[in-house]
């Protein structure tokens, strides 16, 4: 009967993962930069983002690049602009209102800049 058991990892089932009807446990809280190099990442109920240096808790998966300026505090949200950072270092600028969502791979940090050369 050894070869019939079945070992439960996570409340699923071993090698049971991709079957139809599994409901994948939700976290509490995702840290998307270390979930970033995941394929597939789990729900959550809210995901910490790393904006420069400062981690930050939000509620909702998919948010704007405005949403994560005024978040990280640099506001007017017009006088700066925001990058994703994915994982292997490449960036993208993020409009004010282009979406983001969290849950994607490879989705690891983001960076601020102002817009006004004259700030240091």
């Amino acid at each position: 009967m050894k070869d019939e058991q079945i070992e439960h990892v996570g409340g699923v089932p071993a090698g049971k993962e991709g079957a139809v009807g599994d409901v994948e446990p939700e976290v509490d809280v995702l840290d998307v930069e270390a979930s970033s190099r995941l394929e597939r990442k789990p729900a959550a109920k809210r995901y910490q983002v790393r904006i420069d240096r400062e981690r930050y808790v939000v509620e909702r998966p998919v948010v704007t690049g405005g949403e994560l300026l005024g978040l990280a505090g640099k506001t007017p949200v017009e006088r700066f602009m925001i990058f994703q950072v994915f994982s292997g270092g490449r960036s993208e600028e993020i409009g004010l209102g282009q979406p983001v969502d969290l849950r994607a791979p490879g989705v690891e940090k983001f960076r601020t800049l102002s817009r006004d050369q004259t700030e240091g």
